[in-house]
């Protein structure tokens, strides 16, 4: 599944490129020294893994929860059905619902914190712009969050994160570099990619949950195998 983790960190930084994409177009890098500014990059970079480990290992965490109440095949199939009707369901009923209210005076919070962290360019600025750069609201970070949630592990659920961020780094770098580059027909193209490789994860999670007995994409429940061991001894 880190594969899937990664696979949609970079298709969907296309996405993440429309709404970040501002935050890194404004980065105050050293333009006149490229190895400067590649570090600030970097940092800017690592301020968002950190952030997105946060994410996963809370988010794991609650995965875990789940897990030890014997929900683990149930939360699979739940959260591959969240992915897949996140898609399906139109943008504009997601709109005429704002989910955001209980949340946005820390999101107000967060960009307040982005805004007087742009004007400074000491090099902790660009841990800080990239870890408050994380913790934005964006639709992609919600689907790797419901995969976090899936790993019923705190580990596993912040490795995930991880590797979805990973994913974002080189068209976000390049974002940075060339923030032309990647307007036009190509960008269009994969951005339609992208719901339909979000329901192919959500239908990969939903076979994980029935446990089906097919190695790595839908294995039997670690109760069915312990039993079916004890029943052969």
């Amino acid at each position: 599944m880190l594969f899937s983790a990664f696979l949609l960190g970079l298709l969907g930084s296309f996405h993440c490129i429309g709404m970040c994409g501002p935050i890194a177009f404004m980065l105050p890098v050293d333009r006149s020294n490229t190895l400067k500014k590649m570090t600030q990059i970097t940092i800017y970079h690592v301020g968002r893994l950190l952030a997105y480990s946060i994410i996963g290992l809370i988010f794991g965490l609650i995965g875990k929860s789940l897990y030890i109440f014997g929900f683990q095949q149930q939360l699979s199939i739940t959260i591959g059905a969240l992915m897949i009707l996140a898609v399906i369901i139109p943008q504009r009923t997601f709109n005429t619902y704002n989910f955001s209210k209980p949340i946005y005076n820390t999101i107000s919070k967060i960009k307040s914190g982005l805004g007087q962290a742009l004007k400074r360019k000491t090099t902790d600025t660009f841990l800080t712009i990239g870890f408050l750069n994380g913790f934005l609201p964006c639709g992609l970070v919600y689907m790797a969050v419901f995969a976090a949630i899936a790993s019923s592990n705190a580990f596993n659920g912040s490795v995930y994160m991880v590797v979805f961020g990973l994913g974002t780094i080189p068209l976000m770098t390049t974002a940075i570099y060339f923030s032309n580059l990647l307007k036009g027909s190509l960008r269009q193209k994969i951005q339609k990619a992208i719901p339909v490789f979000i329901v192919f994860i959500g239908l990969l999670f939903i076979l994980r949950g029935l446990g089906l007995g097919i190695p790595y994409i839908s294995p039997k429940p670690i109760n069915d195998v312990v039993s079916s061991s004890m029943n052969c001894h």
